[in-house]
This record gives structure tokens, C-alpha cells and sequence, in this order.
């Protein structure tokens, strides 16, 4: 499973809809053990998350009065990669090199990634 963004109306009814994602964009957003492992984390807890450790237990269901405050914690974590880094290597022991095979699970495909920096 992965885990994805998308954009949902809500009906007169209160029942939700998923809006169709339009051609060339994608929803996803990761892979569905982030939402524990990053979303979830203790280091993500206490630097003062509170929409995304919710991830660890549910799907998010957010309306539009609350995304400049998700964005802003979304923000605040990016500056925080290396506090978090640290954190999910003192419960896992040092990051093992790229090309050793048993670092990808037999049901996770290959995937590309554009290299980013992230300045705090």
C-alpha cells in the first residue's frame, strides 16, 4: 500500500467524495510504513506534530480551514530532518549503504528519486 494525498468535497449529506487526480499529477505520498515509522515517531510527537501522528492510526480527513496549519507543520518538520535522522538512528543503528540488496523488501519495486536538499 502507499500512502497518497488527494482532494475530497464533502456532500450535502456530510458523505465525502474523491475527487479524480488530474492527468500528470500524482496523490502519492510515500509508502503506507511511513506513517508509523516517520508520521509516528516519537521524535515527530515531540517536536509538537499533531496532524501527522495521527497517520500512525487512521487517514487524515482534513478541511480547508486547517491546511495553513498542516503546512506549517509539514515546514517545521522539513527543518527538523536532522533531529528526526538522529532519532530513527538511535533506534535502528546507523543508515547501511544504498546498494546493499536486503535493504528492499521482495514486494517493493525499484524507485527513482530526484535527490533534494533541504536547507534549515
Amino acid at each position: 500500500m502507499s500512502l497518497s494525498v488527494d482532494v475530497f468535497i464533502t456532500l450535502e449529506d456530510g458523505k465525502k467524495k474523491i475527487l479524480d487526480v488530474p492527468e500528470g499529477v500524482s496523490d502519492l505520498a510515500g509508502h503506507e510504513r511511513t506513517r508509523v515509522t516517520l508520521c509516528g515517531s516519537p521524535a515527530v510527537r515531540a517536536l509538537g506534530a499533531r496532524f501527522l501522528p495521527l497517520l500512525a492510526e487512521s487517514d487524515l480527513w482534513l478541511e480547508a480551514d486547517v491546511l495553513h496549519d498542516l503546512t506549517a507543520e509539514c515546514e517545521t518538520l522539513l527543518h527538523q530532518t536532522l533531529t528526526i535522522a538522529a532519532h530513527a538512528r538511535r533506534r535502528t543503528g546507523p543508515p547501511r549503504p544504498w546498494w546493499r540488496g536486503d535493504l528492499v523488501a521482495p514486494d517493493m519495486g525499484v524507485h527513482e528519486c530526484e535527490p533534494r536538499r533541504f536547507d534549515p
